[in-house]
């Protein structure tokens, strides 16, 4: 009787102050981390910001910041310039491995896994004491599954290819970061590519490199050159404010214990932050092949009314008769080559020189002698890394007649904002502890963040922040055929949870 009245106790006073402890928990600010490719980290702290991010803090390929529950949802559905998004969990320092497996050992996980759930540690390692990444990562394995074996006799399972819970081991020297891995596969892979063509420009590069022109669909956007499309659809997405997770088919924080499907749902089905577009993008490509491959990822993604693509070669690009922008990723004579590389090069400062005045022109290459072809002087060099090549993004301004004259005009060669672009290739240089090509194996993507120190979170309450309405004639994502391409036949995939009904 006794044993029946404090279960009863219990279960009315979870009632009554389980939503307030929810409600608490949900509106918390913890750490996170933004994964990017190097030279795109100030693009991304500028994303995160204007997000409503806190404690924003550039490292190096990441950028640290503390949000809340629906922050870390947003993160991964609206940022165009991250790979992944981690939400440390522990902190602590290893000099063994013995250490390393200790200190995962320290973590309750029955928080975040059952034995029915299946998980997979990533890891990242840069130190003397541990020479093989791999071996991080199975001893962070072994401390999971001995923490459950001693507490039930039985271990959780590991998947390579579709955990349920994925981990995030980075060491840098004796300093030690777990986190959990809130976005599964990496954030490039929006969902719209249905096909590529060889050597294809990565999504968050491609919105990386829009989004340092400072385009934002003001004018016409033209990529010349324009391969499978990435460029094409990147900047459509941009010029309407779509977020890039409109494609995707989940996250993996839609497998955690505290996912909150209610709160993500109105993330999701929230448009009133998208814009018209009254503007028209242009893809180009002597290859049909190419065109073609473009041609069905813009019908994937919904977006033929906004995009045009041709089959044209550059050689007889003429102005055209809107205010453009061009943006652009010729071959380097790596991955990609033509017949008379050198020759091409010097083709494109033949166009843009006496049929592109007036506007501004981007181009994204790797060797400086056929930056030399162009035969033009660039306003900007800003470093990316496209895959292991380090190359230059730079920025051409063409007007009629000499530098001199226009400046005298008037004429701004270079804003502030390029000013401090141009800055960060110095720091990019200084910090760059690589050769100028890695080596193949190494992802460009794993961030690095020995020098990096967490600041401690102040213990206080906020309100919670309420998210915006949806329109009322969209439908929940889970039952969603109104969330369809704009002008494509093809309706997107429907988002969906094993238990809806069909």
């Amino acid at each position: 009787m006794k044993k029946k009245a404090i279960y009863f106790v219990n279960c009315l006073l979870n009632r009554i102050f389980a939503p307030y402890l929810y409600k608490y928990i949900m509106t918390q600010d913890f750490e996170l981390i933004a994964k990017t490719f190097m030279g795109l980290e100030p693009v991304l702290a500028k994303e995160l910001t204007q997000l409503g991010a806190e404690n924003v803090q550039i490292g190096r390929r990441m950028v640290s910041f503390t949000g809340n529950q629906e922050m870390m949802y947003r993160a991964n559905f609206q940022l165009h310039t991250a790979i992944r998004i981690l939400k440390p969990i522990k902190h602590f320092k290893a000099q063994s491995a013995d250490d390393v497996y200790e200190g995962v050992k320290t973590v309750d996980w029955t928080q975040y896994l059952d034995l029915d759930t299946t998980f997979a540690v990533d890891s990242v390692v840069f130190s003397e004491e541990f020479r093989h990444s791999k071996f991080v990562a199975y001893k962070v394995k072994d401390a999971i599954v001995d923490q459950f074996r001693e507490k039930t006799g039985k271990r959780p399972n590991i998947s390579v290819t579709n955990p349920d819970i994925r981990l995030n081991i980075h060491v840098a020297e004796d300093r030690c970061t777990l986190s959990l891995d809130s976005s599964g596969e990496s954030l490039h892979r929006r969902g719209y590519r249905q096909e590529s063509v060889e050597a294809p420009l990565n999504e968050v590069l491609a919105a990386g490199m829009i989004l340092m022109t400072g385009w934002h669909g003001e004018t016409d956007f033209i990529d010349p050159m324009c391969g499978s499309g990435t460029l094409l659809i990147e900047a459509a997405l941009i010029a309407r404010n779509m977020a890039p997770g409109l494609f995707r088919k989940e996250f993996a924080f839609e497998k955690w214990k505290d996912f909150d499907r209610d709160l993500f749902d109105n993330i999701y089905n929230d448009d009133s932050q998208e814009r018209e577009f009254n503007h028209h993008i242009y893809g180009y490509d002597i290859d049909v092949k190419a065109v073609n491959t473009a041609r069905l990822n813009v019908r994937a993604a919904g977006l033929t009314s906004d995009i045009t693509v041709e089959e044209r070669d550059f050689k007889n690009f003429v102005q055209p008769q809107q205010k453009s922008v061009i943006v652009m990723n010729p071959p380097y004579g790596e991955r990609i080559s033509t017949p008379d590389l050198l020759g091409t090069y010097k083709m494109i400062g033949e166009r843009l020189k006496h049929q592109f005045t007036g506007n501004d022109a981007w181009i994204l290459s790797y060797r400086e002698e056929c930056f030399d072809q162009i035969g033009l002087k660039p306003s900007i060099k800003i470093p990316l890394y496209n895959g292991s090549l380090e190359c230059e993004f730079r920025k051409y301004q063409m007007f009629d007649g000499k530098m001199r004259v226009f400046r005298e005009e008037g004429g701004t060669v270079k804003t502030e904002e390029e000013k401090r672009q141009m800055a960060e290739k110095r720091r990019f240089k200084q910090n760059r502890e690589f050769k100028k090509r890695l080596e193949e194996q190494e992802e460009n993507e794993e961030a690095d963040i020995r020098n990096f120190t967490f600041r401690s979170l102040e213990k206080k309450s906020k309100e919670p922040r309420k998210p915006k309405d949806a329109r009322e004639t969209r439908e929940s994502r889970y039952s969603r055929d109104a969330r369809k391409p704009r002008d494509s036949k093809k309706p997107f995939k429907k988002r969906r949870f094993d238990n809806d009904e069909d």
